[in-house]
């Protein structure tokens, strides 16, 4: 039986190994820098995300490096690296200075100490004299380690490979301070369970529970950033449970917890948010792999959130029925509704925010058809209405089945393959996508002497909805209807 300690020991060697290696490996431009800032009389050195990955084994396309030089030191440095003063200023006020030689781009901050004022959105900023002092700060052990350059000396004051070997999340300094002092560090954690399937150390969850309130002084902006990058990561599911668990989502995204109370009417006693969660699983599983340039190519952050939020409207609308039935009617309509709000709260932009609440909105609209096949009319409707989502609605309607009967869920699969085929064959005949009536705006324009208006717009609706009804009519059977339709309505 394998010793663990001596197990672990293995892991620790093997991931300094591999980390000198990477470290060693690092652009020759890089190497120059340190050379540069040692000559100088500075220190530098390589911080936080891209010591972490190289000990994991992976390359990072971020260069974030901590030094002892003060802005305008750092500055000079640059300009000589550079050659040509390729260098930009992205936050002088907190210390950091950009640069990018023969395509070799880095970041450099002054060592530096923040905190919260506790009514404050932004943070306290001050320069710092150490790299100890500077990892202190840091979120968690595992981003509290640096590589000196040029010596390459791997700097681990908090013990993080320890904490890296075992994936474990621990804080550098006590939780309840790191916390405190910046609270979007709580977010940061159940990211990084989500992104890298890291565990949260005991006494890290309990101070996360114990201050969650406190995320609601930083900015919703930082926040969006987080669950953003919680929902691509490759482990959204176990980010979003201890959001909950934690008491982070009660404050900035209170509908997910909402959802534990309610029972989902399709899947008889099955909680909604352990079904939202399934769903939000499956729909991950439908994407398309990322490179391949597929629909829904993965991380899909509109496919994963229209999952998260496609049940948010039931709490809202849950009914009890005679009988002991619950229904949630109308809640894809109110969910939609209650996703654009949140949305804008966590300020996403328009376009996305607008693409994830049609998908909750016409997520329910397949059941119709497995209870009974539609017309050619209500496929080219279904079509026309999801627009450009339709390969994300696809995969919504079919990730929404999680019902333990696999009778009723290979029916319902059957159900929706021929609703696919029939899309296909009408696409085929009339390229369904781009419907368009048989006539364009300066046609009925041209025939009923109009000039551009309301009563144009009305003629178009009127031509669109016989094409959906009856398909293609040709020029001449369209203008026929269009002069019947404009006389009865003159008439009347």
């Amino acid at each position: 039986m394998t010793d663990p300690v001596d197990e672990s020991a293995q892991r620790l060697a093997t991931a300094r190994t591999r980390a000198a290696s990477m470290f060693a490996a690092l652009p020759e431009e890089v190497h120059e820098l340190g050379r540069r800032f040692e000559a100088a009389g500075h220190e530098l050195a390589l911080v936080g995300g891209p010591v972490r990955d190289a000990v994991l084994g992976r390359s990072s396309a971020d260069l974030d490096f901590t030094t002892s030089a003060r802005p305008e030191q750092t500055e000079a440095i640059l300009r000589e690296w550079t050659h040509d003063g390729a260098i930009w200023d992205m936050g002088r006020d907190f210390g950091t200075l950009g640069g990018v030689r023969h395509g070799v781009r880095v970041e450099i901050t002054t060592y530096r100490t923040e905190s919260y004022d506790p009514t404050s959105r932004k943070p306290q900023v001050e320069y710092g004299d150490t790299l100890e002092g500077d990892l202190s700060r840091r979120d968690f052990t595992v981003n509290a380690m640096a590589v000196r350059l040029p010596s390459l000396e791997l700097v681990d004051p908090f013990d993080g490979l320890t904490d890296l070997s075992r994936t474990l999340l621990r804080t550098p300094v006590g939780p309840q301070q790191s916390f405190t002092d910046d609270p979007l560090r709580m977010m940061r954690a159940v990211r990084f369970v989500a992104q890298l399937g890291f565990r949260i150390e005991d006494s890290t969850a309990d101070a996360i529970e114990e201050l969650a309130e406190r995320i609601t002084i930083v900015s919703a902006e930082r926040v969006r950033e987080e669950l953003v990058k919680l929902m691509l990561g490759a482990h959204p599911r176990g980010g979003l449970e201890l959001l909950t668990e934690l008491g982070l989502a009660a404050h900035v995204l209170p509908e997910l917890p909402a959802l534990q109370l309610e029972i989902d009417e399709h899947h008889h006693h099955k909680d909604v948010y352990e079904h939202t969660l399934t769903v939000l699983d499956q729909a991950i599983d439908l994407e398309s792999p990322a490179g391949s340039g597929g629909p829904c190519e993965g991380p899909d952050l509109v496919l994963r959130l229209s999952a998260l939020f496609h049940d948010i409207g039931k709490p809202a609308t849950r009914r009890f029925e005679p009988g002991g039935a619950v229904s949630f009617r109308f809640h894809e309509t109110v969910g939609a509704k209650m996703t654009v709000q949140r949305m804008k709260a966590l300020t996403f932009d328009k376009d996305t925010t607008k693409r994830v609440a049609r998908l909750v909105e016409l997520h329910l609209r397949f059941h119709g058809y497995a209870d009974a096949p539609w017309t050619d009319s209500a496929v080219r409707r279904y079509v026309t209405d999801a627009g450009d989502l339709l390969q994300h609605l696809h995969r919504l309607t079919r990730a929404d089945v999680t019902t333990r009967n696999r009778r009723k869920a290979r029916a319902l699969s059957r159900a929706y393959d021929e609703l696919e085929a029939r899309i296909d064959e009408l696409a085929a005949q009339e390229e369904i996508d781009r419907i368009r009536p048989d006539l364009d705006g300066n046609e009925i324009m041209r025939l009923l002497d109009l000039p551009p208006g309301r009563e144009v717009g009305e003629a178009y609706k009127h031509l669109l909805e016989l094409r959906m009804e009856h398909g293609p009519l040709g020029a001449e059977r369209a203008e026929a209807e269009l002069r019947t339709w404009w006389e009865s309505r003159s008439g009347s």
